[in-house]
């Protein structure tokens, strides 16, 4: 298998969905592009948690939880609604940068370019933040991976299309991708 073709899956806006789930339960009415807006105008603090924390499993309240994480760790907790999802998508680009710096290992080749695919490939400020921490190229999109998949499996299977390659040329004929440069400073 060429490496180009290796793939690594990590969950981690489940950690952003289940804080807005906590907000709401207080009263709060944020979209997604609100919350993100609000990360983006919250300033870095360098706070970073281990979003495979077992703690971070399916806590009751999961602002209480990174908070928790972040004193015990001896670190600020972060207080505000976007200090917290800004504290959860820069502990993912930093995950990213560790398993990719495990990768490369792994397999003795470098890396040269991310690509995010599903949801969090409409999370801008996710995918700026793992160009700079991977400073590498980051590609986003398509966002609706499984769809799509499903839809050109079952025109593959019909003798539509011959091969996988086939098959992503179509994907990338039929979908927007946004491509990220790491950026300094």
């Amino acid at each position: 298998m060429a490496l180009s073709d290796s793939l690594k899956n990590i969950a981690g806006l489940w950690l952003v969905q289940q804080c807005k789930k906590a907000f709401e339960a207080r009263g709060g009415n944020l979209d997604y592009g609100e919350l993100a807006r609000l990360a983006e105008g919250s300033p870095s603090t360098g706070v970073i948690i281990d979003p495979d924390d077992p703690r971070l499993a399916n806590p009751p309240d999961m602002p209480a939880a990174i908070q928790a994480l972040c004193r015990e760790a001896g670190q600020p907790a972060p207080q505000t609604e976007g200090a917290l999802v800004r504290c959860v998508l820069e502990s993912l680009a930093t995950r990213y940068r560790r398993v990719l710096e495990g990768l490369e290992q792994v397999t003795g080749t470098g890396i040269e370019v991310i690509h995010i695919v599903g949801g969090g490939s409409r999370n801008r400020l996710l995918n700026q933040l793992t160009a700079n921490t991977c400073r590498r190229p980051v590609v986003a999109g398509p966002a609706e991976t499984t769809a799509l998949g499903n839809l050109l499996s079952q025109v593959r299977a019909a003798g539509e299309l011959k091969s996988l390659s086939e098959m992503r040329e179509v994907v990338r004929a039929a979908s927007e991708l946004q491509v990220f440069e790491p950026q300094t400073g």
